[in-house]
């Protein structure tokens, strides 16, 4: 018999730590190998740390709500491995733990299949990774008996189902189908204002992520002091270049060009040329960021909201932003986002345009100083300057506004800013090919 520690494994660059929502496993149970030991959440991304060894769970070092560093060991198993094999809980070498990282973000990594959770019931990586090799459906996968805790299907209920399955076609057609979002612990409620209950409400508990975004939005109010500006852009030549080139980019590259990348561009150039709308504030310190990485508020189809970030737009072409802005938007609907996408960002943007509005005034993204919303493009009469006098023409134009944090971004900064992503939009090359 041998003690063998589970580390909590790198989860992406940035990510430092995360927070244990609820043990699969209780002290005395048999844990499989790349068994789902333990759920976790890194701010609004949840993950799952499958076990590295075979064994029975004798110590919890964490309980659900603690947060756990990187690196550190949150259990300890007692395996059947001779002590020279298996790894003493008084030594743990660097390379054993970059081993162990290796293999446990490797199995999370399993999790990004067409086998995605249904309903109320859970399947971990491994069980999805093995359902997608086997061809199964998540329809045929709900039907499979589960030994596991509340019923989850386990490896061995796989394997044993495996063995009977023999009728089944062996390359049925994949279906993908939404995760919906599984249960978790939550931490305790905060303080509310009572309201009376009539009997003509419905009373519904917000789920965890809710309640992030609720805590992260408060704070922002409270930390910085907002104010916005408001521009319009004539997005015309835009749109014309738009239609004219969609049909065969979607044919070469195999995805869309929409307007967010342009826009995503042109507050690139922007930040050039106003790096102080590029900084963070941290006390009474501003960090200047030379990387200009946007993030892109996203909403989610169960109508939680999230940012994922595109990284060094400075250096990426209009093409290059479109591809990242197209592959974040899909694995966010997939929840398919890994920790480090959602982090590091320096500026954000969010289209309230997609929802037919005209503009908006959003809540800063903090650490950051600035958040710009897009309104809908809409036609509307414009009056033009011409060398023959002014004319009225119909003209495709769309509201952008600029909220920022006039602690360390005055006015005039942050009307210069918004009032320049509107000029590179008005100004933009439509003789370029991508």
């Amino acid at each position: 018999m041998s003690r063998v520690e589970l580390i909590m494994p790198k989860m992406g660059e940035s990510v430092s730590e995360a927070t244990i929502i609820s043990w699969t496993k209780e002290v005395g149970e048999i844990v499989e190998l790349d068994e789902t030991i333990v759920e976790i959440a890194t701010d609004k991304v949840d993950s799952e740390v499958p076990s590295t060894h075979e064994g029975k769970l004798i110590e919890k070092l964490f309980e659900a709500d603690d947060i756990v560093q990187v690196g550190d060991v949150f259990a300890i198993l007692e395996t059947e491995e001779d002590s020279n094999e298996a790894t003493d809980t008084t030594t743990h070498k660097p390379e054993e733990v970059e081993i162990i990282e290796q293999q446990v973000t490797e199995t999370i990594e399993k999790s990004t299949t067409t086998i995605t959770n249904s309903g109320d019931r859970f399947y971990s990586p491994l069980v999805r990774s093995m359902a997608s090799e086997e061809g199964i459906e998540m329809a045929e996968l709900e039907t499979i008996p589960g030994t596991g805790k509340n019923g989850r299907v386990t490896k061995s209920d796989m394997v044993s189902y495996l063995k009977t399955r023999g009728s089944v076609s062996e390359n049925p057609t994949k279906t993908e189908i939404p995760e919906a979002p599984s249960a978790k612990v939550d931490p305790p409620k905060p303080s509310s204002t009572p309201i009376p209950n009539t009997g003509e409400m419905e009373i519904v508990e917000m789920d965890r992520m809710r309640k992030l975004i609720s805590a992260h939005m408060t704070m922002s109010k409270s930390t910085s002091a907002h104010i916005t500006s408001f521009v319009e852009a004539d997005m015309t030549n835009i749109v014309n270049w738009r239609n004219s080139v969609k049909a065969d980019f979607k044919k070469r590259e195999g995805q869309n060009i929409t307007f967010t990348p342009i826009i995503i561009e042109a507050m690139a150039k922007a930040v050039k040329d106003f790096p102080m709308i590029n900084v963070s504030v941290d006390g009474t310190n501003i960090h200047i960021h030379k990387n200009v990485n946007i993030g892109m508020a996203a909403a989610l189809p169960d109508g939680n909201l999230i940012v994922p970030v595109i990284k060094e737009c400075q250096n990426k072409n209009l093409v290059g932003i479109t591809k990242s802005v197209n592959d974040l938007a899909t694995r966010a609907r997939a929840s398919q986002l890994n920790p480090d996408d959602i982090q590091g960002g320096t500026i954000t943007m969010t289209n309230v345009g997609s929802f037919g509005n005209e503009m908006g005034t959003p809540i800063i993204n903090q650490p950051q100083v600035a958040i710009m919303a897009c309104g809908i493009i809409k036609k509307k009469p414009v009056v033009l300057e011409t060398e023959y006098g002014d004319v009225i023409a119909i003209r495709h134009m769309m509201f952008l506004s600029l909220s920022y944090d006039h602690r360390v971004v005055d006015g005039a900064l942050g009307g210069q800013f918004v009032r320049k992503v509107a000029d590179y939009l008005e100004q933009f090359d439509t003789s370029q090919v991508v």
